[in-house]
Parts: structure tokens; sequence; C-alpha cells
């Protein structure tokens, strides 16, 4: 598998990068992991527009959903030929309904569909073209989902946005390359069930036995080199920052 950092800002783009968003491939297959704020633009120094074959969002917030609108006008009023066929596009509970909405109910209240091929999230493990997917629930104010991508033997995990939970550990258990949230700083924020910190994400690399961690969604005003050094000290394998335009072959 190939990962491309997209972009990794948390809440909101910063001057250096979008918000989330993670391109893997494999045998020629494109899986887009989110797509936050100002994604759209980045992803096409990667691939086309027309190149990708699904997208998986974690969550409904807009630093991780919000340029799927775009992405509609680039599907739907595609200048060459009339929409795109659908693609599949994997959310939470809601997400055909929350997209049209911040679109202003598109044409149609059903336009979204014709380019976008809406399958809800659950807890559960299933084929995506060469992968295999599995998906579980974790801990924020919304409805969000973790999720672990498999494909030859070797495996990605990513953990959306979330706070402590025993159920992103059972999924990163072993896991090749964690790419982890750590949006707080150990010692100044402290709100349950909304983000990690860097000090967390490193315990929960720890506990899951990951091989690698990648620390991703941190937003502009936090110091990511503090971040990196609490990561660090709770685990003693590999650890780096996340960071636009990166590729890792897995």
């Amino acid at each position: 598998m190939k990962l491309t950092v997209v972009g990794c800002s948390g809440s909101f783009p910063s001057a250096e990068s979008a918000c989330s968003s993670y391109l893997v491939e494999a045998d020629g297959f494109r899986l887009l992991l989110d797509m936050g704020n100002g994604a759209l633009g980045e992803l096409q120094r990667h691939c086309g527009l027309y190149d990708l074959d699904a997208i998986f969002l974690s969550h409904l917030h807009a630093d991780h959903c919000i340029d799927m609108c775009a992405y509609f006008v680039a599907r739907y009023y595609r200048h060459d030929g009339g929409p795109c066929p659908p693609i599949p596009v994997y959310g939470p509970e809601g997400t055909e309904h929350r997209l049209t909405t911040a679109y202003a109910d598109t044409p149609t209240a059903s336009s979204m569909s014709e380019v976008f091929d809406f399958h809800t999230v659950k807890p559960s493990t299933f084929d995506l073209g060469p992968f295999t997917v599995h998906t579980e629930r974790v801990s924020h104010p919304v409805e969000a989902y973790a999720i672990r991508v498999e494909h030859a033997g070797k495996s990605l995990t990513y953990s959306g946005d979330t706070g402590v939970t025993d159920a992103l550990e059972g999924l990163a258990r072993d896991t090749d390359l964690f790419l982890c949230e750590a949006a707080f700083t150990h010692g100044k924020e402290n709100i349950p069930d909304l983000h990690l910190n860097g000090r967390e994400a490193g315990e929960t690399a720890a506990r899951a036995g990951a091989r690698k961690l990648v620390l991703t969604h941190i937003p502009p005003w936090t110091d990511p080199t503090v971040n990196l050094a609490d990561a660090r000290e709770a685990f003693d394998g590999p650890v780096e920052l996340a960071a636009p335009r990166v590729t890792y072959e897995i």
C-alpha cells in the first residue's frame, strides 16, 4: 500500500496544509480517507479529479468532509460529458443529508446520489477493491469511525477524531502504520471523548503494539513539537509528524 498525506491540519487549514485527507493506493485502486477543508485542491497534485475509486468519511465535521461539496460540483457538472458515474462513499448515518444541506439542497434533494453511491458505516469488516476494511466507532461528540485498511499482509489504521477508547486500541493492534490524531496538548486541554493529545496517542500505539506512529490532525494553534515529544515518551517505536505531500510505503 501507498499512503499519501493530502492534508493533515486539525480543525481548520493551516498556511501549509489542508484539513484531514489521506490517499491510500494499491493495485491501481485509490481510496480517499476524509476530504476536509482545502483537500480537493491539494488532492489534484496526487491524482486526477476523476481517478478516485472510493471515499471514506470518518465523521461529518466540516474539517473532515466539507470539500465533498466542491467534489460534487466537479463530478455533477463535469464539462465534457455530463455527470460522472456514482463513486462509493462510506460515511456515518445521514451523510447524504449532511452534504446536501451543506450545499443548499443542490439542484434537487437527490442530486448528490447521482454522483455519490452512499453507504452507511457501522462497526464492520468488508472488502473494498483490493482492501479488507475494518471499522470501529470511536469517542467523539458526533458519530465517528476509525478505519483499518489491510492489503497483502500489511495494515494501516487511521483514528479519525477520537478521545481515548479501547475500540481504537483494538483496531490498531499490531498495525504497520498508525495514523493517529493528536489535536490536544498534554496538560493543557482535558476534554473527554473529543480528541487525543500526543501522550495519549503514544500510549494507544504502545498498548496496541503498532509498528510506526504518525501524528496528525494537529491544529495550527498547537505546537506540534510538544505533541511529538510527548508521544515519543510514551511509545518507543518510530514516531513522526504527518506533513502534506509525504508518502509512505506500507
